[in-house]
């Protein structure tokens, strides 16, 4: 087994840049955190879709890696935010996010976690045990007070708009740990090509 020294913690991950979609989801999860209820809510900087979480990873397997990005090959979809849910449900909040309204993008980064999820199990990571949705994460919860304000919210965002991006790259991303937050670096990367017209 390699030393510590030489694993990372890694994800797959679709990064949301387009800055009014940031504002607008950073609205929607300062309203949240107004709520009072205790929560670590995701920095504006760190906001995206999980594609795959890996974990531990060997720094040996990153050019692998990069292989099965190459071979997920995604297409510069656009990808329409709608929606507040939480899971594991609205009642019983522990993570907040933002849902993929269903249909070509949706659809697109469907294909896309298959295609990751057939690639990594290849190198040895164990099957995906949760179902997958798209989604971006705001805020995890740390407890119970002034959750059914928190609730309350949920139902009045179930079908908020939130705004439209484009799928720009697919990214392998390492998490740096720190006291503050997470520190998220991409450390591979393969640009979505265009629809073909």
């Amino acid at each position: 087994m390699s030393s510590r020294a030489e694993r990372i913690r890694a994800f797959i991950a679709v990064d949301i840049e387009e800055p009014r979609v940031v504002a607008r989801l950073v609205q929607i999860r300062d309203a949240f955190v107004a709520t009072g209820a205790p929560m670590k809510p995701v920095e504006d900087q760190n906001l995206h879709i999980t594609i795959r979480f890996l974990g531990d990873t060997p720094v040996s397997l990153l050019d692998d890696l990069h292989r099965v990005l190459e071979e997920a090959a995604p297409r510069r979809v656009l990808l329409r935010l709608r929606g507040v849910g939480a899971f594991p449900s609205i009642e019983r909040p522990r993570v907040i996010w933002v849902g993929v309204e269903p249909g070509p993008g949706a659809d697109e980064l469907r294909r896309i976690f298959e295609a990751v999820e057939r690639g990594v199990r290849r190198l040895g990571w164990r099957p995906e045990r949760e179902e997958f949705v798209p989604h971006v994460t705001l805020a995890r919860l740390k407890g119970r007070r002034n959750i059914d304000r928190v609730v309350k919210l949920l139902r009045e965002m179930e079908d908020v708009e939130v705004g439209e991006v484009y799928l720009e790259a697919l990214r392998l991303k390492q998490s740096i740990l720190t006291r503050s937050g997470p520190i998220y670096r991409t450390v591979r990367e393969v640009r979505a090509r265009p629809l073909e017209a």
